[in-house]
């Protein structure tokens, strides 16, 4: 079983616009709500691409209620949310039809009492011990200490479950600190946590941080893993217009389920790139276009780079 957390769950409200213009009033021509936050986002897709997956984290208030209804419609996806008192926060998506620009719009979330964080503790402790990975992902709402995430990779690393943790500034910096096995930072949060902007060296530097693996997200760029075994770089066959919220979710669900199904890494990077592209094509985050994902599968470079030279050669998936 995979376990995704996400503390600071949402509903994701997304808006379709024509155009977006400062200081107007707009038509909204669509509009969707779906399950939100990073870990259910990558639950949804690990659901998609058949793996029985459990969310657990915080929901509550009315729109905790909404999430918590659509995510019972999710085959293959078990629900764990601790219920807390406040309301589950809420995210706006506004997508420019006209550029396909996203402006997103986030709330903070609720305030997380001491027995709420308490609870969701001692849960979590139990599904660790069916767990085959866990993906910890997203934000801290208000209340949860800011080293959440080192004390969450710590009982994985105890219990001897692969951890992926997926989240910024200082809580990815304690929880880098605590040795997970999987960090998947953006460009500007590898950045912010190394203090470097060139993503060989910064990747680099997060290991030597404590992470065993670094698989740096890069855009259009595609992606950048450093691991025990080796460097490689995946790219797309091409750049694809869309709505990007989500990407970076669904790369995680490949680099995971690839985990657990023993893939090797360049197979997984393929995986998660064409998933990650495929989301693009989609309407919203936590889905993805699966026409597009099974012809991208055939169609993503991978290189291995060897040597402080940086020498590359085609890695076959």
């Amino acid at each position: 079983m995979l376990v995704t957390v996400t503390l600071n769950t949402a509903l994701d409200i997304t808006y379709g616009v024509p155009r977006l213009l400062p200081h107007a009033s707009h038509r909204v021509t669509e509009v969707s709500e779906r399950p939100g936050g990073k870990g259910l986002n990558v639950a949804r897709v690990l659901a998609a691409l058949g793996h029985p997956v459990t969310v657990t984290g915080f929901a509550g208030g009315a729109t905790g209620a909404v999430v918590r209804d659509r995510l019972a419609t999710v085959g293959g996806l078990v629900d764990a949310l601790v219920q807390v008192a406040e309301p589950t926060r809420r995210t706006v998506a506004v997508v420019d039809a006209t550029t396909g620009d996203t402006t997103q719009l986030n709330e903070a979330g609720p305030q997380i009492r001491p027995a709420e964080w308490a609870a969701f503790q001692g849960l979590y402790q139990e599904l660790l011990a069916s767990a085959s990975a866990v993906a910890l992902c997203g934000s801290l709402p208000p209340g949860v200490p800011v080293g959440a995430y080192a004390v969450l990779v710590r009982a994985a690393r105890s219990a001897g479950v692969p951890v992926l943790l997926d989240t910024s500034g200082e809580p990815l910096r304690r929880g880098v600190a605590a040795r997970p096995d999987l960090i998947k930072p953006n460009a500007d949060e590898l950045a912010e946590l190394t203090g470097s902007h060139d993503p060989t060296r910064a990747t680099r530097d997060a290991r030597g941080r404590g992470a065993r693996t670094v698989v740096a997200s890069l855009g259009t760029r595609g992606m950048l893993a450093v691991t025990p075994e080796g460097r490689w770089r995946a790219v797309p066959p091409a750049r694809v217009d869309g709505n990007p919220t989500g990407a970076g979710d669904s790369a995680v669900a490949g680099l995971l389920s690839g985990l657990v199904e023993g893939l090797s890494w360049p197979e997984r990077l393929v995986r998660a790139v064409a998933l990650s592209t495929a989301t693009v094509l989609a309407p919203a985050a936590g889905e993805f276009d699966a026409d597009a994902y099974r012809e991208l599968l055939g169609r993503v470079a991978v290189t291995r780079e060897s040597g402080a030279s940086g020498a590359a050669r085609t890695a076959t998936p």
